[in-house]
């Protein structure tokens, strides 16, 4: 390895990451790193993001910015970059960006004066304004060099762009952010200041409107409110002020915008108003054929397991309506029954397998320490320590990792650990989340309201300290919490931060730190639900692209990229000792096992999953083919004029063709009435998508995945299509 391979890979991660956020488009833009006493990382000139590899950034002398390393040339601004990191050594990071709304306010020709706290606290007391120079001359250097101030990290050019410093790249990220807040808030107040007199007042809000709308779809961080900002170690080559923190990349958002809540929501409820329109009586016949025709073996598998399995399955997602298929293959995009039928998998084992079925590289792996290993030992093995360290790298939260063999397990040890480490026993879920199936959790489950309704079997006394909030009702929580705080407070918030039920119910873009606010307030644990998202929200998890920190957070399927005993917890160091076990434990103790938590096979896979997720980017492909497939499913239902609603979280598409799982007990009598005929409805629509060749989950949720090529959803979109034709 060479001296600045470090540095070079930080560099890749960073522009990825400010791809991702909108920060950075097409070639626009540059990002430098400091990498030495003397010298500084820069990304090469017309740099495409999304393809830049580490050899392609190049390492520039500080003073002469003569090349010391690289074999493309330097962007062109590297000399604004080398002034900034010269007349600030306490900075390592600048990020150069050409940010649509802090353009518009430098031809305003103003700084930005900062009265918000945060603001001031990470850029100084403005944003101050460089003076016009053509882009990549020496003039425009001069002038930020004349700029430069020692207590202002952030400053806009007047030939449009910002750029911003940091301690470290995380930092300096963050800092683009906050100038973008500031920046939007400022602008905002100048189109209503500066409106003529003349101007219609609809069309002035029509502007402000398209302003949010931009923000809304480039920055997501901009319009967060609180934009939490944590402190990333450079590598160790690179000349730093020590700040709390440790090494992590930055990871690349999967999700390329935010949904609408509002306008979601509207949708859903005009669809529950009508009623459920599923297949025509005369197509259920034809659909059904497809299955006593086509499907003969698996049918036949599937009576024999009922004879020995209760409800003919080991797990509820294998259930498809009329009956479970047999598959026995599995690779890429596309599953295979015993009967020789192939269908686009959008199912992907419930969300774990982002790389595709049976990935490849991560198989060759598996197989050749399963050869020299044995998937299990009982004793300690080197992809433990590996895999734990990889998922902290990922996610500046996680200082210590534990790993146990589901998601289910996770929730458990998470709510065993908060109580632990609180004092306190109360828990707090969102409604109609999905937590697993321990005693504790099997409350609330699928329709918010719906308390205990369906914990058969479960003493009521295992409830006695489970609660739930409807979601996105953030003064219900607090009332909740605040009462709770006379009882003796709260342990644990645990949510899905997508929404229950991996975003079914999508929550509002500022809910989670919302959450994580009245945590803090009320001195209880935040638990995020990471089973689904981490790491299809991308590497950094649905944490990372919030910009929340949780103080637990639960693992599952992904983690082994869909290889069996997926599952765990991870957390800060103080919190998560209390885990430890044998010669390490000390005082008090949160008891948790499992003979085969982190096998060999396991950890293995998980770390080699990883690895893979990062080197080919899937989050983010993922999150592309989920973007198509959204944008075809809608041009379907507008062209064809059906209610239905669709809408993605970057590679989880939500599909509702009755809304079911959007009932809620504040309307208990629509519950009774309607949920069985809705419920059929989803299964048959479900049954005809895989009749057409198509697996989904229940027939409303599809995950698409890094195989999920461009011709693989054109074609499923020819199908989707035919299926709807039958309604």
């Amino acid at each position: 390895m060479g001296p600045f391979d470090a540095v070079k890979r930080t560099v890749v991660e960073a522009c990825l990451d400010l791809a991702g956020r909108g920060y950075l488009a097409g070639i626009g833009g540059n990002v430098a790193l400091r990498a030495g006493e003397n010298c500084f990382a820069v990304t090469p000139s017309a740099a495409d993001y999304y393809s830049m590899k580490p050899e392609d950034v190049v390492i520039l002398d500080l003073t002469t910015l003569a090349v010391l390393e690289g074999e493309r040339s330097p962007s062109v601004e590297s000399a604004l970059h080398a002034k900034l990191l010269r007349a600030r050594p306490d900075l390592n990071a600048s990020v150069h960006t050409h940010q649509p709304v802090a353009s518009a306010m430098a031809l305003l020709n103003r700084a930005i004066p900062l009265e918000d706290p945060e603001e001031r606290a990470a850029l100084g007391a403005q944003v101050a304004i460089t003076p016009y120079g053509p882009s990549g001359t020496g003039m425009l250097a001069r002038a930020f060099g004349r700029t430069l101030r020692a207590d202002v990290n952030a400053y806009l050019l007047r030939n449009h762009g910002v750029v911003c410093g940091g301690e470290d790249m995380a930092r300096a990220i963050r800092n683009v952010a906050l100038v973008e807040r500031a920046a939007a808030r400022h602008l905002e107040q100048n189109v209503r200041a500066r409106t003529p007199k003349g101007l219609a007042a609809t069309l002035r809000e029509r502007v402000l409107a398209s302003l949010q709308a931009e923000l809304r779809a480039r920055i997501p961080a901009a319009h967060s409110g609180r934009i939490e900002v944590r402190a990333r170690r450079a590598p160790n080559n690179v000349m730093k002020i020590e700040k709390p923190g440790k090494p992590a990349p930055v990871a690349a958002s999967a999700v390329s915008q935010w949904p609408d809540t509002d306008d979601v929501f509207r949708r859903l409820k005009a669809l529950l108003k009508l009623p459920p329109r599923g297949l025509r009586p005369e197509n259920r016949a034809r659909v059904m054929e497809y299955f006593e025709t086509r499907c003969r073996k698996s049918r036949t598998i599937s009576e024999e397991a009922a004879r020995y399995i209760p409800g003919g399955v080991q797990h509820n997602l294998a259930f498809n309506y009329p009956f479970p298929l047999a598959i026995n293959q599995a690779r890429g995009a596309y599953l295979r029954d015993v009967d020789g039928n192939q269908y686009i998998d959008f199912l992907q084992a419930g969300g774990p397998t982002l790389l595709g079925s049976n990935y490849e590289p991560v198989q060759k792996k598996v197989i050749e320490l399963i050869k020299d290993c044995g998937p299990v030992t009982g004793l300690l093995h080197e992809y433990e320590h590996k895999l734990a360290a990889e998922v902290g790298r990922h996610m500046t939260g996680i200082e210590m990792f534990r790993m146990l063999g589901s998601g289910t397990e996770g929730v458990m040890a998470a709510i065993r650990l908060a109580r632990a480490y609180t004092g306190k026993k109360r828990v707090v879920k969102i409604g109609g989340g999905y937590h697993g199936w321990s005693d504790q959790m099997v409350y609330g489950m699928r329709i918010p309201g719906a308390g205990a309704r369906e914990a058969t079997g479960i003493p009521a006394g295992c409830l006695d300290y489970t609660q739930e909030c409807f979601p996105n009702d953030i003064a219900a929580l607090k009332r909740k919490l605040r009462l709770n705080q006379l009882r003796g407070g709260t342990a644990a918030v645990i949510v899905e931060p997508f929404g229950p039920e991996s975003g079914t119910r999508p929550i509002y873009f500022e809910y989670n730190r919302q959450v994580r606010e009245l945590c803090d307030q009320f001195g209880a644990l935040l638990i995020f639900d990471e089973v689904v998202t981490g790491f299809r929200a991308g590497l950094g998890g649905a944490q990372g692209y919030f910009g929340v920190q949780p103080d637990i957070t639960v693992f599952g399927k992904c983690l082994t990229g869909g290889y069996p005993m997926a599952g765990g917890i991870g957390g800060r160091r103080e919190i998560m000792m209390l885990l430890a076990g044998g010669i390490s434990a000390m005082g008090k103790r949160a008891f948790v096992g499992g003979t085969l938590s982190a096998n060999p096979l396991s950890c293995a896979a998980g770390y080699f999953s990883l690895q893979a997720m990062e080197r080919t980017n899937a989050a983010v492909k993922a999150g592309q083919a989920g973007d198509r497939l959204t944008r075809g499913l809608k041009e379907i239902i507008e062209r064809r004029g059906l209610p239905y609603v669709v809408y993605n979280q970057g590679s989880i598409v939500h599909l509702q063709t009755s809304a079911v799982l959007l009932l809620s007990m504040r309307n208990p009598i629509k519950v009774l009435r309607e949920a069985k005929e809705r419920k059929h409805v989803m299964e048959e629509m479900g049954a005809a998508y895989t009749a057409h060749g198509l697996i989904t989950l229940a027939g409303s949720r599809i995950y698409t995945s890094l195989a999920d090529t461009d011709a693989v959803i054109d074609r499923a979109l020819d199908r989707f299509d035919a299926v709807f034709a039958l309604t």
